[in-house]
């Protein structure tokens, strides 16, 4: 499966961005979706899961209440909302895909990424 992440930008702090993963080449219900981070200088974090229909997800303890992830598997996107955007936030996030059926949170799991897309959120 091939996976295209968008929607990253320059934002300031306090302010929202819609990222957007689109996958092709395979069963996009058949996967366990992720968003990554990865600041400069950083490790590769998990931000958030979500399972194979949308029924369970996971948030890195940093960003509950301000990011959301999702997924339409009719379109095969999978999005994360992200509000309230701090300088910390700043990074760049790649989606992925896993064969699990839940949504783990080590990238050792995942199967499949996408490019990354640049978030900066300046203060």
């Amino acid at each position: 499966v091939q996976l295209q992440a968008s929607g990253g930008g320059l934002v300031q702090a306090g302010g929202s961005l819609r990222l957007s993963c689109a996958a092709s080449g395979g069963s996009f219900s058949n996967y366990a979706m992720a968003w990554f981070r990865q600041a400069p200088g950083k490790e590769r974090e998990v931000v958030a899961t979500i399972n194979w229909n949308g029924r369970y997800t996971y948030s890195v303890d940093s960003v509950k209440g301000r990011f959301t992830i999702s997924r339409d598997n009719a379109k095969n996107i999978m999005y994360l909302e992200m509000s309230s955007l701090k300088p910390e936030d700043t990074a760049v996030y790649y989606c992925a895909a896993s064969f699990r059926m839940d949504n783990p949170s080590s990238p050792g799991w995942y199967d499949y990424w996408g490019q990354g897309t640049l978030v900066t959120v300046s203060s």
